[in-house]
């Protein structure tokens, strides 16, 4: 299910400590898997540059993972479309009946209610 070799995009991930975002990415990272962070607040977590878009990143990305609520709206997953990224991996309480549906009209993989953290255990 969750590969080292591929490439993770942390949507939002940050610096702060109190976010579930930043130990999601703490999580990947300390596991030696390829993550990045994808934040326009943020330069660099982990010592790792941060990207304000995906598309910052000009590298191939195997998954987009969403920690942020789904009120947001789908401009991130219309960017996930645009660049071909197969995979979306929704995190508890990150997921909605439209963000499912899109990625079912769309052709994209995409996995929810399922937390990235214990699965890459």
């Amino acid at each position: 299910m969750i590969d080292p070799k591929l490439t993770y995009a942390v949507i939002w991930a940050s610096n702060n400590v109190e976010k579930y975002w930043y130990k999601v990415f703490k999580d990947l990272i300390k596991k030696w898997f390829n993550a990045i962070a994808i934040n326009p607040n943020e330069k660099e977590i982990f010592w790792k540059k941060a990207y304000s878009t995906l598309s910052d990143f000009k590298w191939k990305i195997d998954f987009a993972i969403f920690v942020l609520s789904p009120k947001f709206s789908l401009a991130i997953l219309e960017e996930v479309k645009k660049l071909w990224i197969q995979k979306v991996w929704f995190q508890p309480g990150a997921e909605s009946d439209e963000w499912i549906e899109f990625c079912k009209k769309n052709d994209i993989e995409y996995i929810a209610n399922a937390c990235v953290m214990i699965q890459s255990s």
